[in-house]
């Protein structure tokens, strides 16, 4: 098992609570991923080092460190610049360590979590996108390094153009064929149109347990772990709703992957495929755990990734373990997030039928 450093580098004016949530949840990621943290580091700095994003001082104990947790892995925990990392895992690499930005860990976690095809060529498709800058950096770097050095300098950028020209072609290839996936799915989506069935999309930051909602809703079977992007595809299951006339009608539900902050463009358009039935449904349903403590932020950040991937449609707000919450917080809950909201409770088996009977009103 890796065992793992974690490092946040934060300024005087961080909100305290994002910054124990952020170490939290990249504890949670390692953890997903299958490493072992050993040790969290936090420096207050008023920026990023230019070199290094941490500071020289910094890495030097947190190298020493490394010596004695016998810790192989350090995972900044925020996104860094291509020429940052490339100087961070040259100073590492002397010491026989290696280095990650939060980006790196979640394409590994992906790229280990991930199996169907599409979804594989998603995640290769992003990780050639989140490469592609470091090695014009890497490039620029060889560049100054052997600079004057007669022909190893040319050797170095010929190499670099290489990798680039090999990385544009698998680029090319991959888009290709994820288009015929998205194709596909632009059929069946109008299958379903012809039908004339409501289709729900089901959206929320990870780990929000939508794919329990999904369970309860459809009884598909839908895998269920209490870890960070459980879900990597699109999973579609089919709930029959009664109506008063006695008559009953079809609905669909479409369980997505979650979503998590500060996640780049190039990775949030690679899953856009996937995504994209989501954007087509009738309805979403937008899970949150209420007993978070950064609930609004959430919030936040997932109306954010759907603003951004164009999902205009209605979405109802279903906060779920309420039961977590004192009789006054879920009352500031409710006053804040109002009464067209979901307010459900595991221990209940009440909200099932409630969220039924709302979507057989569509």
């Amino acid at each position: 098992m890796t065992r793992v450093i974690l490092c946040e580098v934060v300024t005087d004016k961080s909100n305290k609570t994002l910054i124990e949530q952020r170490m939290e949840e990249l504890h949670e990621l390692v953890w997903t991923y299958g490493g072992l943290t050993v040790a969290e580091v936090v420096q207050q700095r008023s920026a990023p080092d230019y070199q290094y994003y941490i500071g020289k001082g910094k890495l030097e104990e947190i190298k020493t460190m490394m010596h004695e947790l016998d810790a192989q892995l350090l995972i900044i925990g925020n996104i860094m610049k291509p020429s940052q990392i490339y100087k961070l895992n040259e100073s590492l690499r002397k010491d026989g360590f290696h280095a990650w930005d939060r980006v790196d860990l979640i394409l590994k976690i992906f790229d280990r979590h991930a199996t169907s095809m599409e979804a594989r060529l998603q995640i290769e498709l992003a990780a050639i996108r989140h490469m592609w800058p470091r090695i014009f950096g890497m490039g620029m770097e060889l560049s100054r390094q052997w600079w004057g050095k007669g022909n190893v300098r040319g050797i170095g950028e010929t190499n670099t153009e290489r990798m680039r020209r090999h990385l544009a072609e698998r680029k090319a290839h991959i888009v290709k064929q994820l288009r015929q996936y998205e194709q596909v799915r632009a059929t069946h989506r109008a299958a379903r149109q012809k039908r004339d069935l409501v289709t729900v999309g089901l959206v929320g930051y990870t780990n929000a347990w939508k794919s329990t909602l999904m369970n309860a809703l459809t009884h598909k079977g839908v895998l269920v772990e209490d870890k960070l992007f459980a879900t990597l595809g699109t999973s579609v299951g089919k709930v029959w709703i009664e109506q008063k006339d006695g008559q009953g009608k079809e609905v669909l539900i479409n369980d997505t992957i979650g979503f998590i902050r500060d996640l780049p463009p190039d990775l949030i358009s690679a899953f856009r495929s996937t995504l994209e039935d989501s954007i087509e449904a009738d309805i979403l349903l937008h899970l949150i755990d209420s007993s978070d403590p950064l609930v609004e932020d959430k919030i936040n950040v997932v109306n954010a990734i759907l603003d951004e991937i164009g999902a205009e449609q209605p979405r109802l707000l279903v906060f779920n373990k309420i039961d977590r919450l004192t009789k006054k917080e879920f009352s500031a809950l409710k006053k804040t997030y109002g009464k067209t909201a979901f307010y459900l409770s595991a221990v209940s088996g009440e909200w099932v039928e409630k969220i039924k009977e709302r979507l057989g009103k569509i």
